[in-house]
């Protein structure tokens, strides 16, 4: 199926004969299909025309390298001859690379949720009018025999191209009918700012706890997935009610109990770290074996902040293992970070990471066998496909007191497990890697470093963070706009409002660790390209830029996904912002956005609008914005004492004396003596402050009120 599981890019003479029209494309999914015999397109206005003056409808195939699912029906369909000869005769047959075109998905994915009344996923399959590209009809993934309860592929094939053909008109109607309700999704309000309050954080938080499983941690049934955002949110509620006289313990629990079964379960890659996409099951033991960049991201600032906040060790270590990962595995020599790891080695989903006690006992000796095999829980035998995936099923200390070993002899033997399963691992057949750059997703790990690097205290990680900064300063950002993605040497497609949104957020988040003029230099640059391309008159923000492709929809999306809203973390970076320089106009954007967002999301669902439910926390009790002017071996103490703990409303930047011609109210903080710290809390600020002793008592947590 074209280039993965490690397979050459050299193609033989009979794939070149073959080779359709993605052969010059840089995803790599799109060239895992290139040798395909279906005559495939990528989207672009050369392959819309020709469905236009074929009059054949589009056959829009949506997915990305490491789904399962969609090698499945590849294999399965797409490198069938009769099932390819079917697809070229009957439509114009259009490939997209989901993690390229964004836009394309939401989309679709939308109209697939209108049509079907169910939610959609990868692989994506929709049929559209030729020359306008609405949906006729719309499915997931579709079986080459019946199977699941699901027609044949080609079946569907010649059902729905003899409806079009015999039907047109009436699928004219339909689609038009189909466009409307799209336009009127995404339709916002305006509304009062002054009736802007906290209750839809309690809403939300109340919401959650009747989805949370209480034994197993998680919110619903399988499948299940981590939702770092409700986490993050629980973890917001317990701080912002931790100095009060009844602090929301529950909400602490819901968090850290969700962390703690997630960490210890088969979600967690036990030997190499990092967390893989989902849970097919209640109990977090058997995943879905993608490993994601967004994801890891996410979750690794969710844990580094967890540790900062209950000191549990379990959290740390996760956070630092995680980070690890990714360093080792995820980062281009340049700086970039790649994008996903496979599920599926040597055509098996999760073979590169499942184990027998046979090998177990083979690789170890018969003390490290026997502490390993209880430890991953391979005692209990297989778990998937007569192997079994390595979990936490016993604690070290249970372990260590039925073995009559001591805990750290545990430990020991443990260890030295772990690095000779890991690195005869290592020698397996590895899952593809798509190590195409996406902007977006590298302004998350970014964020996640930044933060790793101050709750873990290791510089190596801020390092990691600065050089995809540079990296994408340098090959993504050309005269004043972003490009969404790096492959190839080659920055393609205009970039998102996640690109913008969430590099500005990384790009903040890493100036708590460290000082560099031009890097908040760029984080203003690409505000105002928000403002300026990205901003709805009414407020919030749309997907796509002023002067994007059209499309048949501009999305404005205000509720989480996989990944936060692009329109949350808009929120929240502009109120930062908007403190931190004194600029009032990226204020009473983020002002526009939550009011723009009020109806029905925030007040009907705010379970599903946690990046804009903290932007909304942001704006109501505005963040403690603190400045300290001194001597690079001044500002390192200070600064750690200001990061310590957990303070998600606290921004600090530690600027040295030398730097000039700062912006805003930052040319105000003005250093004196060998080192001073400005504090401001929303409008109020407080006189400088030049000693330790004194900011340490200035510094005693303030306590949240809520309306």
């Amino acid at each position: 199926m074209g280039l993965r599981r490690g397979q050459s890019d050299t193609r033989s003479c009979y794939s070149r004969v073959m080779a359709n029209q993605l052969q010059e494309e840089t995803s790599p999914y799109l060239l895992q299909h290139a040798d395909n015999p279906v005559q495939w397109y990528a989207w672009n206005k050369i392959s819309l025309e020709l469905a236009k003056k074929s009059g054949k409808p589009i056959l829009l195939s949506i997915g990305y390298s490491a789904c399962h699912w969609c090698h499945v029906m590849a294999h399965e369909s797409f490198e069938d001859q009769e099932t390819a000869q079917l697809m070229n005769k009957l439509f114009i047959n259009i490939k997209v690379d989901r993690e390229e075109r964004p836009d394309l998905d939401k989309i679709y994915q939308t109209a697939h949720h209108i049509i079907t009344r169910r939610s959609g996923g990868w692989p994506l399959t929709v049929f559209l009018t030729p020359d306008n590209q609405l949906p006729i009809f719309a499915g997931t993934y579709f079986p080459k025999e019946p199977r699941y309860g699901m027609p044949p592929f080609q079946d569907v094939l010649r059902r729905v191209e003899t409806y079009y053909r015999e039907n047109e008109l009436e699928v004219r109607s339909q689609t038009k009918k189909l466009s409307d309700m799209l336009e009127n999704l995404d339709q916002s309000s305006e509304v009062n700012h002054e009736n802007l309050d906290h209750t839809p954080l309690k809403q939300a938080k109340q919401k959650l706890g009747e989805v949370f499983d209480g034994e197993y941690g998680g919110f619903g049934d399988a499948p299940k997935f981590p939702h770092p955002t409700n986490i993050e949110m629980l973890l917001d509620a317990w701080r912002n009610s931790a100095e009060e006289s009844d602090p929301d313990l529950q909400a602490l629990f819901m968090a850290t109990l969700s962390l703690t079964r997630m960490a210890n379960g088969g979600l967690y890659d036990q030997l190499g770290g990092g967390f893989f996409r989902y849970s097919v099951d209640r109990y977090w033991l058997i995943p879905h074996f993608e490993k994601m960049l967004y994801d890891n991201a996410a979750l690794l600032a969710l844990y580094a902040h967890a540790s900062a906040a209950t000191g549990d060790a379990l959290f740390e270590k996760i956070a630092s293992e995680t980070a690890n990962w990714v360093m080792r595995e995820m980062q281009d020599p340049e700086g970039g970070y790649y994008a996903t790891l496979d599920a599926d080695s040597e055509g098996e989903e999760g073979k590169f990471y499942l184990w027998t006690q046979e090998e177990f006992e083979s690789l170890l000796d018969t003390d490290e066998a026997k502490v390993a095999g209880e430890y991953f829980g391979l005692t209990d035998g297989a778990n998937f496909e007569n192997a079994s995936h390595l979990y936490v099923a016993k604690s070290l200390d249970s372990l260590a007191e039925n073995m009559a070993l001591s805990v750290a002899k545990t430990r020991e033997l443990l260890d030295h497990s772990r690095i000779k399963l890991l690195n005869t691992r290592e020698q397996r057949v590895r899952p593809h890697k798509d190590v195409k750059v996406l902007t977006s997703w590298n302004g998350l790990m970014i964020g996640g470093m930044a933060v790793a690097a101050r709750c873990l205290v290791r510089e190596d990680l801020a390092i990691s963070a600065t050089q995809a900064v540079d990296f994408i300063r340098s090959k993504l950002w050309n005269n004043g706009r972003l490009k969404a993605c790096y492959k190839d040497k080659r920055a393609r497609f205009p970039a998102y409002l996640d690109d913008y949104a969430f590099l500005i957020h990384g790009i903040l988040e890493l100036l708590q660790y460290r000082w560099r003029s031009e890097d908040l230099a760029l984080a203003q640059e690409l505000v105002e390209v928000l403002l300026s391309e990205f901003e709805d008159d009414i407020g919030g923000f749309f997907f796509t830029a002023n002067d994007h492709e059209p499309l048949i929809l501009r999305p404005k999306p205000f509720t989480d996904e996989a990944m936060p809203s692009g329109n949350g973390i808009a929120v929240q970076v502009l109120i930062v912002l908007g403190h931190l320089l004194g600029e009032e106009r990226y204020l009473r954007a983020a002002q526009r956005a939550l009011a723009a967002a009020a109806e029905p999301g925030l007040r009907r669902y705010p379970e599903a609008h946690n990046s804009m439910l903290r932007g909304l926390d942001a704006y109501l009790s505005p963040p403690e914005i603190i400045i300290i002017r001194g001597e690079p071996s001044s500002l390192k103490e200070w600064r750690r004492f200001v990061h310590a703990g957990y303070n998600p409303k606290r921004v600090c930047l530690s600027i040295p004396t030398n730097e000039k011609n700062l912006p805003g109210l930052l040319a105000d903080r003005k250093p004196q003596g060998s080192i001073v710290a400005y504090i401001c809390r929303g409008t109020e600020c407080r006189p400088p402050i030049t000693s330790l002793e004194t900011l340490k008592k200035e510094l005693v947590p303030v306590k949240q009120t809520h309306n």
